[in-house]
């Protein structure tokens, strides 16, 4: 096991200057050469002549010892970054706005919004040292309070604020991976707890007013009809390749990585989905689709079908989705046709299918005359 000490260097003013002596030596998680030797920069009188000079180094020693006990439990659990100069001074703001950059469309918004609420909450500028547990719970119970922030001064619900948090994480769990974090905060804090929601989706004869209707923009009207008919996230959408796309009539499917978990996907299309896509071609199936483009005319074009409902992309997933089960589709093929890991996931659109059912349920009535009555009642 190796020791940390606590040891001085005089120096040519008088002051000695304290360092920590680790044996044995440890490796610099920035250079990896062998290193012994901790500075603290902070001093001591080498020779205290006034109660004063007495009393200040009384307290900077019982400080450099409570540093000193912190590096112990540091080594021992092989946690080196205390010696790293970019760990040390490495802005976490900035790594984060990093991590944004590599997102597009609405994830990229998303991401850009989780950010805009970490600087209400800690400023511009955090170092990765001032990192801990208890900064990130802290955190979370912000999020919780539902501030507002921007032009619109609109509270966040909790599942937004889920969101906003799991940025947050991810970005923790970047940071460790790169060696700027020496914990994994991003996996050791926990998760802000979901909220139950409704999940707004269209009937069958909505979908259908809707794909009856003209929309400005061919591309958006194609995808937004795509994603209700296959189930794809905006992400998926917007990156579909036609190399991706395979088959024939009656065996068409999609082989490609979702953006948002990663993950291989195999996933089975009707004809009518491979034919609303038009002549094949050759790279971006949807060429110039963009999430701005669709938060703009998705609501003029719903208006236009005579759809009240507040409608965005991802509820045409939620649409096809609930239309399967409402159809017959078991909740097992669901599942893995939505490509969800945690068939838990998908038992939230079982719920939507039990309340339409119980709603349906009161929809037949028959009037009841009081002669009836009177022979129901006697029996």
């Amino acid at each position: 096991m190796s020791s940390v000490t606590l040891r001085r260097k005089t120096n040519k003013h008088e002051k000695c200057s304290l360092f920590l002596d680790i044996y044995p030596p440890i490796p610099h998680p920035d250079t990896g050469k062998l290193t012994r030797k901790h500075y603290l920069k902070i001093t001591v009188y080498a020779r205290p002549r006034t109660e004063l000079e007495r009393s200040y180094n009384k307290e900077t020693l019982d400080l450099a010892e409570h540093v000193r006990a912190l590096r112990q439990l540091d080594i021992q659990n092989n946690r080196y970054g205390f010696l790293s100069e970019r760990m040390r001074n490495g802005d976490f703001v900035d790594f984060f706005d990093e991590e944004k950059k590599k997102r597009k469309g609405s994830s990229g918004e998303n991401w850009r919004m989780a950010i805009g609420y970490f600087k209400t909450f800690a400023g511009e500028k955090v170092l990765f040292p001032q990192l801990n547990e208890t900064f990130c719970e802290e955190y979370a119970d912000y999020l919780l309070s539902a501030p507002s922030i921007g032009r619109a001064k609109r509270k966040i619900s909790t599942n937004t604020a889920v969101s906003y948090f799991s940025k947050f994480k991810a970005a923790l769990k970047q940071a460790y991976k790169k060696g700027f974090l020496s914990v994994n905060l991003g996996e050791i804090v926990d998760s802000i707890t979901p909220e139950d929601t409704h999940r707004e989706f269209l009937f069958l004869d909505e979908l259908q007013a809707l794909a009856d209707t003209p929309c400005v923009s061919m591309v958006v009207k194609k995808a937004s009809l795509f994603a209700a008919l296959t189930s794809l996230r905006f992400s998926d959408v917007a990156t579909l390749d036609w190399a991706e796309l395979r088959g024939s009539i009656g065996n068409y499917s999609i082989r490609f990585s979702t953006k948002k978990t990663g993950s291989a996907e195999f996933l089975p299309i009707s004809d009518q989905a491979f034919q609303l896509l038009g002549e094949r071609g050759e790279g971006a199936v949807f060429k110039g689709l963009r999430y701005v483009d669709v938060v703009k005319i998705l609501p003029g074009w719903l208006r236009k079908a005579g759809i009240k409902k507040h409608i965005t992309f991802h509820c045409f997933r939620h649409t096809y989705a609930t239309l399967q089960l409402l159809l017959g589709t078991d909740i097992v093929t669901l599942s893995k046709m939505l490509g969800h890991k945690d068939i838990k996931t998908t038992m939230i659109y079982v719920k939507i299918v039990d309340q339409l059912k119980r709603e349906a349920s009161h929809r037949i009535k028959i009037e009841m005359d009081k002669d009836w009555l009177l022979l129901k009642n006697a029996s």
